[in-house]
């Protein structure tokens, strides 16, 4: 009976259950069963066929919220820029997909504050499948867990105390308005809007491939003719299927529908300038800092060849897999591993691409000897994490779930 409501929710929000695990689905049935105090299964099916109240009830159980604050802060940097090569006398419209709690909408909101956008200048509409996340997305309270990294700089400007949190200020708030939908319900759910900019992240990998070319058709729809896609790390081998052209810039994971408008992506040796805040917001240091490439708290790790030709070689496999060239970043990857030798940031890379080409065993094989080299690498972790997930082994991904959190507890994170 089960396999029958797994099958209702590929249908209706395209999910998974294997990417997310069986025996999640199979209690959330149980949970909802329970609540409805209903203890026969096809009982149960007949009412959430005839209920689509009851169905949004068990979308809530099965949609498992994970997100904080500019999650891979360079997309931010570069939806920005698009933005301000884009710029004109209509707002820029910018949709966040799934939107989850919120945190990817409000992040949005910032960055485009920080690029100099006045609020009148740009709108976002955050969309989710979950009602629970949507109303956790409007109230709008968020703890610590939100908060990752060590570039945390914009809580300063754009936050204020709450309750049990901390809240966006008004000004980010009033940019954004959230709803339940579906990216695979009806165009007319979406009404006539057409988005400057999509960001569809991290939910193509949980999706099989009828569903994932089924999405990016849809995607491309929502898109205006120059308009902006920005999909996760192991997702960008997908939309060049789909004839979208790489923005070339490296870990946004950014593509155009048409071709794009020529800029100047950041060299390695130069820091991305910050644009001014608005005078509507408190100024404090720059928010949107690229990463640096190679750390220094990996161990083991000694380049043979001087750290600024390590780190041009690691942008040019960045750029390659963003492109989502992926044979040919995997190529790459290993001269630079033969040149400069190991280090965390290529085995991450390496298995990324590895992740986007299929080849699962030997990604999970890279994620481990990047967090061998570096124990606290948190896209590794992460990365990995969601690998052993979707090849069944849950019990693998909640220690390194673990793993992850007593990282970001050590670090203040």
């Amino acid at each position: 009976m089960t396999g029958a409501i797994e099958k209702l929710l590929t249908e209706t929000i395209g999910l998974d259950s294997a990417s997310v695990g069986p025996t999640v689905v199979r209690q959330a049935v149980r949970d909802r069963m329970a609540a409805c105090r209903i203890t026969n299964p096809q009982t149960y099916k007949e009412h959430l066929t005839g209920s689509s109240q009851e169905l949004q009830e068990l979308i809530n159980a099965v949609v498992i919220p994970e997100t904080w604050f500019f999650r891979d802060r360079e997309a931010f940097t570069m939806l920005a820029r698009h933005a301000r090569v884009h710029k004109r006398a209509q707002p820029i419209k910018v949709l966040s997909l799934p939107c989850s709690t919120g945190e990817e909408a409000y992040s949005v909101a910032m960055a485009m504050f920080d690029a100099s956008f006045e609020a009148h200048e740009f709108k976002i509409d955050g969309v989710d499948v979950s009602s629970r996340n949507i109303a956790t997305a409007e109230r709008a309270i968020y703890g610590r867990n939100s908060f990752r990294g060590s570039h945390l700089e914009f809580k300063d400007r754009y936050f204020e105390a709450a309750e049990s949190g901390l809240r966006p200020t008004a000004a980010v708030l009033k940019q954004v308005r959230f709803r339940v939908g579906n990216l695979f319900g009806s165009r007319a759910s979406f009404g006539q809007e057409v988005y400057d900019i999509v960001l569809f992240r991290n939910l193509l990998i949980y999706f099989n491939r009828e569903l994932q070319d089924r999405a990016l058709i849809c995607l491309k729809d929502l898109l205006a003719k120059d308009g902006l896609l920005l999909v996760g790390p192991a997702e960008a081998a997908l939309p060049r299927l789909h004839g979208f052209i790489s923005a070339e810039w490296p870990l946004a994971f950014a593509f155009l529908k048409s071709e794009p408008v020529k800029t100047t992506a950041p060299t390695v040796s130069a820091a991305i300038p910050a644009p001014t805040p608005t005078p509507k917001v408190n100024k404090s240091k720059p928010l949107l800092r690229p990463r640096p490439t190679i750390g220094n708290e990996a161990r083991g790790q000694a380049p043979a060849k001087p750290l600024a030709q390590a780190s041009e070689s690691l942008i040019a496999v960045e750029r390659i897999a963003n492109a989502g060239r992926v044979k040919e970043a995997q190529e790459v990857a290993l001269a630079h591993l033969k040149e400069f030798g190991p280090s965390a940031q290529i085995f991450y890379l390496l298995g990324l691409v590895q992740d986007a080409d299929g080849a699962a065993p030997q990604a999970a094989q890279s994620y481990r000897k990047a967090l061998y080299l570096a124990p606290n690498h948190r896209e590794a972790l992460i990365h990995l994490a969601l690998l052993l997930r979707k090849q069944g082994d849950h019990n693998g991904a909640e220690a390194l779930a673990g793993r992850l959190g007593r990282v970001q507890k050590r670090s203040g994170s």
